[in-house]
């Protein structure tokens, strides 16, 4: 993952730095700013297997990409865009398009474009999007050309799925390993293909071994956005996803740890970081266990001790005094 800012670049050459960010990690183009003197930016790159992920924030611009530069640099890729703050506009192929937060666009990095971003209420523009390869993408050019360019749902069907899969990437990008990666872009462009070919009325369907991926992930996002609740489990998880108790085991066989298991590790990695947290002090440990699930405070004692080797509060008391420790040596210097 890389992370990028423009706070961390001299205010006179932003965005010059800016530009030639977006040339190396994108596509060439021409890009134009009424805040060029002084541009704020910063950009979330993920590299998912053959799939980049890039998230910017970013004040008002325009770019554009001209048959020039598309001869000096193609990557042959379609991104695959959501806008999540802010309005876009984008023509491409003789379209022309207005998005506002939650639409989708596509566009092709293999005809020119041009297209612009603007803050609303204040708030910079904020975008996601998936730079897929042509060549990962089986669907008929010219089905993809006619979806170019056009406003396209994310509030339902499978561009709901997409989009919250996109989100969910953003959220998550500091829990995920380079070997769930690949998968995850595996993921990815099976959501996309999904997305668009139910646009165009082609009939692709991703490999079976690929859904079953988009399954897993799916619930395991929605396993770590319902940890603080104490009737999660297999039987309501699998109703959450439309499936059997049985099927939701047996998705879990070739992973790494059980269902079950699954969430009572991501309850304690939260316990663990909140039990760290000098903010949160004034919290029993019976509190923080209740907040992220556990039933009660003994049978929370007994996990984290096997997990981690030693009791919550003897846990608490390292991480505080080293914490408070490393504050007494910074504000009393040795002479």
């Amino acid at each position: 993952m890389i992370e990028l800012n423009s706070a961390d670049v001299p205010v006179r050459d932003r965005f010059s730095w800016w530009c030639a960010m977006t040339e190396q990690e994108m596509a060439p183009t021409l890009i134009s700013s009424p805040h060029a003197d002084d541009f704020h930016a910063s950009v979330t790159i993920l590299q998912l297997g053959q799939t980049t992920v890039t998230a910017p924030e970013f004040e008002d611009m325009h770019s554009t990409r001209t048959a020039k530069l598309i001869r000096r640099s193609d990557p042959e890729q379609w991104w695959l865009t959501l806008v999540r703050a802010g309005s876009m506009w984008i023509e491409q192929d003789r379209k022309h398009a207005h998005l506002t937060a939650g639409d989708l666009v596509l566009e092709t990095t293999s005809l020119p474009f041009r297209c612009g971003v603007a803050r609303q209420n204040g708030a910079f523009a904020r975008t996601i999007t998936l730079q897929l390869p042509r060549r990962q993408l089986p669907l008929p050019e010219r089905l993809l050309r006619d979806l170019a360019a056009r406003a396209l749902p994310s509030s339902h069907g499978a561009g709901a799925l997409l989009g919250a899969f996109m989100e969910n990437l953003m959220r998550h990008r500091t829990e995920l390993g380079t070997a769930e990666n690949a998968r995850l872009g595996a993921v990815a462009n099976d959501l996309a293909t999904l997305f668009l070919s139910q646009l165009t009325g082609d009939a692709v369907t991703p490999a079976p071994g690929s859904r079953r991926q988009a399954l897993i992930q799916q619930i395991k996002s929605f396993v770590r956005q319902n940890l603080g609740r104490r009737d999660l489990s297999p039987s309501t998880i699998a109703a959450a996803h439309h499936i059997s108790v049985r099927y939701l085991h047996h998705l879990f066989e070739q992973e790494e740890q059980s269902v079950g298991r699954y969430i009572v590790r991501g309850r304690l990695k939260r316990c663990r970081a909140d039990l760290a947290d000098p903010l949160l002090s004034g919290r029993t440990i019976a509190q923080i266990a209740a907040r992220w699930g556990f039933a009660d405070a003994s049978s929370f004692n007994r996990a984290f001790k096997a997990a981690y080797g030693m009791t919550p509060g003897d846990y608490r008391a390292s991480q505080l005094d080293h914490l408070t420790g490393t504050i007494d040596s910074a504000g009393h210097p040795s002479t």
